[in-house]
């Protein structure tokens, strides 16, 4: 092969070499044919930087590896694509979202399933956690490449382990009604080094599968469940920049009169806030009565 092969160029920095090819007779006529072939120099090589995902925090046997840990806002996640894969192949049915729901938080948001669905990872990454956890049941925790981690639980089946790498739409496991829970569904949480935060606010659940942005500041509003109410989606403030993050952590206050049919439930509803936080503001118990001209402070 080397006497085939000869030098573009003459000297040491040759940009290719030129390939002789076996001669060829044609009607008593040879034919030489020859290739060149561009060298490419390290120079111009691109490489992709290696994330290592499992550097921190990785631990294989904990739900919440992070809960020591704190954590400074607004918190930056990005994106590299712009959609997702569905958890489900069927259309997501939300049954339950993120907030306060039944006097306690809940920190994920449910889409309904039968048993034996298929469950997909929404996007690449490793498994880090995937066993039976408390309350979740039979549970696959996948950390992605941007730190972010989404959770699947009351699976009934587990299909995976910790530390297989999955791909965007790989198979993880089978829905189901294990751990705490009141029928057949997947309870879907997104968290960031241990913060919860509204999937809503990331992702939108309808059949687009679109991520909000490529780059997202989450504010401690979107990692309080006690800010929303699990019966519907809170009006999204989605910020793209820190400096709009930090401008939105000024709180507007607002001063409402009962009238008469008010209830806590009608005025949360009415002003898109929480029963929880309207008694944290007021210093008043869900059970106290409401006077026809009281004046009550609501956080917005």
């Amino acid at each position: 092969m080397s006497a085939m092969c000869s030098l573009a160029q003459e000297d040491t920095l040759a940009t290719s070499i030129k390939i002789k090819l076996p001669t060829i007779t044609l009607n008593k006529k040879s034919v030489v044919n020859e290739i060149e072939i561009p060298m490419i120099s390290k120079e111009n090589i691109v490489t992709t930087p290696t994330i290592d995902i499992k550097a921190d925090y990785w631990d294989t046997t904990v739900y919440n590896p992070y809960r020591n840990t704190i954590t400074e806002y607004p918190l930056e996640i990005t994106f590299n694509d712009s959609t997702y894969a569905s958890p489900v192949a069927h259309k997501k049915v939300i049954t339950s979202r993120y907030g306060w729901r039944r006097g306690r938080p809940h920190k994920g948001i449910d889409i309904d399933l039968v048993t034996g669905d298929s469950v997909v990872s929404i996007l690449s990454g490793i498994v880090r956690f995937a066993r039976y956890s408390r309350g979740h049941g039979k549970t696959v925790v996948v950390r992605h490449y941007n730190g972010l981690e989404t959770t699947y639980a009351h699976l009934s089946h587990i299909g995976v382990k910790a530390n297989d790498t999955l791909a965007t739409g790989q198979y993880l496991g089978k829905g189901g009604n294990t751990g705490n829970s009141r029928g057949s569904h997947l309870h879907l949480v997104a968290s960031y080094k241990g913060e919860y935060i509204h999937p809503d606010y990331l992702f939108n659940f309808d059949s687009s599968n679109s991520i909000r942005g490529k780059e997202l500041w989450v504010t401690r509003k979107w990692t309080r469940p006690s800010s929303h109410s699990s019966k519907k989606l809170t009006k999204l403030s989605l910020y793209n920049t820190k400096e709009s993050a930090l401008a939105s952590l000024e709180k507007i206050h607002k001063v409402y009169v009962v009238k008469r049919g008010d209830t806590l439930s009608r005025i949360s509803r009415r002003n898109n806030t929480s029963i929880y936080s309207i008694c944290l503001t007021n210093k008043i118990k869900k059970t106290s009565t409401l006077k026809i001209g009281q004046k009550l402070v609501l956080e917005l």
